[in-house]
């Protein structure tokens, strides 16, 4: 459960921190970016399905479908949340820095 938590609370301060290095990709503040933090659950289940479906294409493109897939995810959670980016090229980007930024966070939590 603990784990969860942190994950949660990880993904809203990862959400802070892309909206405030991405131009369109906005966030009004840290409650909005706990609540988007939650629906990001979509990437964990639609997301997760369309990577299985799409696995042999990930593999020709050496992973960075997933990315596309990522940032699809990252539009529709916007769609049902508090994110506002407003074109595609914002939430890929945003996908970018979302998977940089989680995985430095990781890195100083794991030390």
């Amino acid at each position: 459960m603990t784990n969860l938590l942190v994950t949660w609370l990880l993904s809203a301060l990862s959400l802070l921190i892309a909206a405030n290095l991405i131009k369109g990709f906005d966030i009004s503040g840290f409650g909005s970016a706990l609540i988007a933090a939650g629906d990001r659950l979509v990437n964990g289940s639609i997301g997760l399905f369309l990577k299985v479906v799409t696995f042999p294409l990930t593999i020709l493109t050496l992973g960075l479908f997933w990315w596309g897939i990522n940032a699809l995810m990252l539009r529709l959670a916007a769609l049902l949340s508090w994110l506002q980016d407003k074109r595609f090229l914002p939430a890929l980007l945003g996908a970018l820095v979302l998977s940089l930024v989680n995985l430095v966070l990781w890195a100083f939590l794991r030390l």
